[in-house]
């Protein structure tokens, strides 16, 4: 008898395999794998780097052979301390997990690592050409560094040997008022440290209960470019370029080079070097200060030694003082008594002479003024009628002597006028006589050809030829229709003695 089962029942009663849906392998799946790996460091070039607005950050590690996704969540990306770049070699530390919705399994990322000496740089020579491109390293923003400043601000760790190195090298040049910002130089949180103390140092206030420093020294001792790494980060570099305070860095040795070195107004080989920067030698100035003394002192030795020298000359050219005052006493005295006697002999001339002069009563004076002044009154009141009738005789001729010269101006001018009119009326019948319309008026034509100009002969006509006849009355525009031919010109008939020579008179 046939077996009627069907196909696949047989199959599914001897399966041992457990049945899964979707959702339960991936989960398992997701367990299995991070319970084998709970904790990876991954090295690979960074490719693809997305930033959504989530915060967070997906990217993809990968090497010549294979590809891993990798993900960065938006609190975790503060803390990595490495911006997440295309093309970075990096050391990823996290945790692998898996994402169901597309079946893939990721690397949750924690903890970024620059791989390698050429990675970093790279990165080095990218953020230089980025902050130079910005204009931070330019010479001009470059200030000089004081004289002899009174307050050295140094921004470094408090227990490492370079503090002691720069106060040490302070003291044995220049004492100074030193105040120290401690910051960790090496680590995750010293570029954010080192930055913040920039910034504090300038925010304090002149005359403040803390005083502002007049320099300002960041430094650190020797290593290698990871250990120095802090000073190359972007927000050291641009506190230093943002400092009002003049800044020296000494960040490792005179080999080592890092961006806040390009930033910062002087850049010293040495923390000790820095300090020599900073300050004088006080030995140097104090023995200058001594020299220039000297010279002051023997310059203005010598200056009064030649002045008194030329003193003495000058005095010996002159006389006895005491002599000359008592001459000019003298001289004095003699003065004093001829004004004197003066005085008394101008009173007594004055007294002489008013008593010879004779008094006049002051009425006889005005009486006498009175008659003078009388006398040249009616003088001059005679002198006015005269000149009044002489006056009013010539303005009468005058007047006449104009009335005579109106009328014959007057004439003048009538027959002057009458004159140009004749002239005039004389002229424009000659003209007329002379016109070649009224010429026309007595029967005669004028021939133009089509350039407007007068036919003068026959000849010069051709079979074709666009012809004008002007009459008295007006313009007839006519066509030759054959040559002419040239005939004898016939003799002129003698003329009349009475002008007259047939029906139309001759042109001329």
């Amino acid at each position: 008898m046939d077996n009627l089962d069907p196909p696949g029942a047989a199959g599914a009663a001897v399966s041992n395999v457990p049945e899964f849906s979707v959702s339960e392998l991936s989960f398992a799946l997701k367990r299995e794998i991070e319970t084998a790996f709970p904790r990876v460091r991954v090295r690979g070039e960074i490719s693809q780097p997305s930033f959504p607005r989530s915060g967070h950050c997906y990217f993809r590690l990968k090497d010549e052979n294979a590809v891993i996704d990798g993900v960065a969540w938006k609190g975790t990306i503060p803390r990595l301390g490495i911006k997440i770049e295309e093309g970075l070699e990096v050391i990823a530390t996290g945790k692998l997990t898996t994402y169901a919705g597309s079946s893939r399994y990721q690397i949750i990322v924690d903890r970024l690592e620059l791989a390698g000496e050429g990675a970093l740089l790279k990165l080095l020579e990218d953020r230089r050409k980025k902050l130079q491109a910005e204009g931070l390293f330019d010479p001009d923003r470059k200030r000089e560094l004081p004289f002899l400043p009174e307050v050295v601000g140094v921004v470094t760790s408090p227990s490492g040997a370079v503090i002691r190195d720069i106060l040490h090298r302070l003291a044995d040049r220049f004492p100074r008022h030193v105040l120290v910002w401690p910051v960790a130089v090496q680590g995750e949180k010293a570029a954010a440290e080192v930055a913040a103390a920039i910034a504090g140092f300038n925010r304090l206030s002149v005359g403040g209960k803390v005083p502002r420093p007049d320099v300002l020294i960041v430094a650190r001792g020797g290593g290698s470019l990871e250990d120095l790494w802090a000073f190359n980060e972007e927000i050291v570099v641009r506190a230093a370029a943002a400092s009002e305070i003049p800044l020296i860095s000494a960040v490792g040795h005179e080999t080592d080079t890092t961006l806040i070195d390009f930033a910062s107004d002087r850049r010293a080989p040495t923390p000790s070097a820095a300090a020599e920067m900073a300050v004088p030698v006080r030995a140097d100035l104090v023995t200058e200060t001594l020299d220039y003394a000297k010279r002051l002192t023997g310059g203005m030795t010598r200056l009064l030694r030649e002045q008194a020298m030329e003193l003495a000359g000058l005095v010996r050219g002159l006389g006895d003082p005491r002599r000359l005052i008592e001459e000019r006493q003298q001289r004095l005295d003699v003065s004093g008594e001829r004004l004197a006697l003066a005085t008394r002999q101008l009173v007594d001339r004055r007294t002489t002479a008013l008593a010879a002069a004779r008094l006049i009563e002051p009425h006889a004076v005005i009486a006498a003024k009175e008659q003078l002044l009388s006398a040249e009154t009616r003088a001059l009141r005679s002198a006015m009628e005269r000149f009044k009738g002489d006056t009013l005789q010539k303005i009468d001729r005058t007047s006449d002597r104009l009335d005579q010269f109106g009328e014959r101006l007057k004439r003048a001018g009538g027959d002057l006028l009458e004159r140009g009119l004749q002239r005039v009326e004389q002229a424009a019948k000659l003209m007329e006589s002379y016109s070649f319309h009224s010429v026309l008026g007595r029967g005669f034509a004028l021939v133009r050809d089509q350039d407007g100009a007068p036919v003068l002969a026959a000849a010069g006509v051709r079979a074709g030829d666009a012809l004008k006849i002007q009459f008295a009355d007006g313009n007839v525009d006519t066509r030759a229709t054959d040559a002419p031919v040239s005939a004898p010109r016939p003799a002129s008939p003698p003329r009349r003695r009475d002008g007259g020579g047939g029906t139309q008179g001759s042109l001329l």
